[in-house]
């Protein structure tokens, strides 16, 4: 059985393969070869579904609970503003860069270290179920909700994101919302007392002023923001429309449905309409063993504004990762060695509380 330092080099080693590896969400065929082999390497049984990888420690009980161990190997596009190569593992004062390195490489190589660290231990107090999932950055058909009907039952999930190792114990959900807004299509030339683009001002300044009533404790307010608006093919005619676009941010005082019902009853539009109803809040309770372990070794607790895989679970799931959430998706990404080193040492010391 290898030990912690010599998963943690391997771990850093595996994640250099990934970062030089193109994973772009539905194209991470290539990455999944990496895992199956990391997993093979160390003897462990695994399928491949897909191009998600996944596996349960070697003394699986179907009588015991499980706690998925998930994080995704797929990446978003690298932007124009990149200076160094995203498809290259530099390291650099302690920085190792390169596209998935923070969001959410370091997570995967370390809950797989953690995953490999517990496979032949006997005797745990909960099975152990480890997801390398695909499609998370596009919330894709063939991600982890996928595999909720493939892999055992879950009772309880760590969801492995950078929150700088402190524990996220809600997050919000999302649901987005096409609406338009209409008037009399004419020539611009001409007098119209019901321009479209016109119309949409009031509307605009509805969609900024609406607050929701109902705050939580550890999400806030739910967040309401107009992101897209599209109207007009030419400049001398006014549009019959305007559409827009709108991004929900949900806290867990209310159902996504229930966003729905109140945008569709309220909203000042012509057409509104949800384009996706099943990206959920999520959340556990503060009195779980996984969070009271986490704050006995001195983890802060706090609510999440951003979406990741838990969306898709129905189980209590706690949002835990090395890295810094504000470096995802930035240019020139990266991921400092030692939080790697960190974040493998803190995922064995949480569940040695918990599972032995």
């Amino acid at each position: 059985m290898k030990t912690q330092q010599e998963l943690t080099e391997e771990a850093i080693a595996i994640l250099k393969k990934l970062i030089e590896t193109q994973s772009f969400s539905s194209e991470e065929e290539h990455t999944a070869v990496i895992l199956e082999t990391w997993l093979a390497t160390n003897n462990i049984d695994y399928t491949r579904t897909k191009n998600n990888v996944w596996a349960v420690n070697k003394y699986f009980d179907e009588n015991k609970p499980s706690l998925l161990l998930n994080s995704h190997h797929d990446t978003v596009k690298p932007n124009n503003g990149y200076t160094k190569d995203p498809f290259k593992a530099i390291i650099e004062d302690g920085k190792l860069y390169g596209l998935g390195s923070n969001d959410a490489g370091g997570c995967l190589v370390s809950l797989i270290a953690t995953f490999t660290y517990f496979y032949e231990k006997e005797d745990l107090k909960y099975n152990l179920v480890l997801v390398a999932s695909a499609e998370e950055e596009s919330s894709g058909p063939n991600g982890l909700n996928s595999m909720l009907s493939v892999i055992p039952k879950i009772n309880v999930a760590i969801v492995g994101e950078p929150t700088l190792m402190h524990l996220a114990v809600a997050e919000k959900g999302l649901v987005v919302f096409d609406a338009e807004v209409h008037g009399t299509p004419s020539h611009a030339a001409h007098p119209n007392d019901n321009n479209a683009i016109y119309n949409v001002i009031e509307v605009l300044k509805w969609f900024k002023d609406f607050k929701f009533n109902k705050i939580s404790e550890v999400l806030g307010e739910v967040k309401m923001t107009v992101t897209q608006i599209n109207a007009g093919k030419q400049h001398n005619a006014v549009p019959a429309d305007v559409k827009l676009v709108i991004d929900v941010r949900v806290n867990d005082k209310y159902t996504n449905q229930e966003i729905a019902d109140l945008l569709v009853s309220n909203a000042p539009c012509d057409t509104i309409e949800a384009r996706s109803l099943r990206l959920n809040s999520s959340s556990i309770p503060i009195e779980h063993e996984l969070v009271k372990a986490g704050i006995t070794m001195g983890r802060e607790t706090y609510g999440s504004p951003t979406l990741s895989d838990q969306a898709v679970l129905t189980c209590p799931s706690l949002k835990l990762g090395p890295g810094d959430s504000t470096r995802s998706h930035t240019a020139d990404e990266f991921i400092y060695v030692n939080e790697i080193e960190e974040g493998i040492r803190i995922y064995i010391e949480l569940l040695n509380k918990v599972i032995v």
